[in-house]
């Protein structure tokens, strides 16, 4: 009997002391990109994409995102974001990140990944969310061509925001191609208090 009940003790002491899977360690973080067209809400995966998800949460802390543009937006393809403001201006950022597209997830549609210059560890703050399945932008190689682009979470809430975005109509203007004729503000990104 007091075998049973000190081996129930010892079980209540070690739940309390290591809770399982260590659930509130092991929680996403969320965030809420707030555009001119609706809410996308994103979960963030800091487990498999740990330097990127840092990285992008600190330009989330900076307030960088705020005023900046979906610049680029392909329909069936996807729509990218982050780095110019509304008048095609490029905003100066920290610098370029290590790429984590190793990391077993999928260019699949809904994802979030960073872009980047043809240099495979070039990404800053620029990103994209995916309008369609690109698997052929998943990481093959650990070579220019095989890299991929590094997903690094998931929208969760607002695809429908999402979807509206891609379908706006689109011009080149400075020289840059896919730009949306209407201003598609990123109002500000900030994160779900858990």
């Amino acid at each position: 009997m007091f075998i049973k009940f000190f081996l129930s003790m010892m079980a209540v002491v070690f739940l309390l002391a290591f809770p399982l899977n260590n659930m509130a360690a092991d929680k996403n973080p969320k965030v809420v990109i707030k555009t001119s067209m609706g809410d996308i809400t994103l979960e963030l995966y800091m487990d498999k994409a740990p330097v990127t998800v840092k990285n992008f949460l600190g330009y989330v802390d900076d307030k960088f995102y705020d005023g900046t543009i979906f610049h680029r937006v392909i329909k069936g393809f996807m729509i990218q974001g982050g780095g110019h403001t509304a008048d095609m201006h490029k905003k100066p950022t920290k610098g370029a990140i290590e790429n984590e597209a190793d990391n077993g997830l999928s260019n699949k549609r809904g994802t979030i990944a960073m872009a980047r210059m043809p240099d495979p560890h070039s990404a800053t703050a620029q990103f994209f969310i995916n309008h369609a399945d690109n698997v052929n932008l998943d990481f093959s190689a650990k070579t220019d061509q095989g890299y991929g682009y590094c997903v690094f979470g998931n929208v969760v809430a607002g695809m429908d925001v999402v979807d509206a975005i891609a379908n706006v109509k689109i011009m080149t203007k400075r020289g840059m191609q896919n730009v949306p004729r209407e201003i598609i503000e990123i109002i500000s990104v900030t994160k779900v208090a858990e």
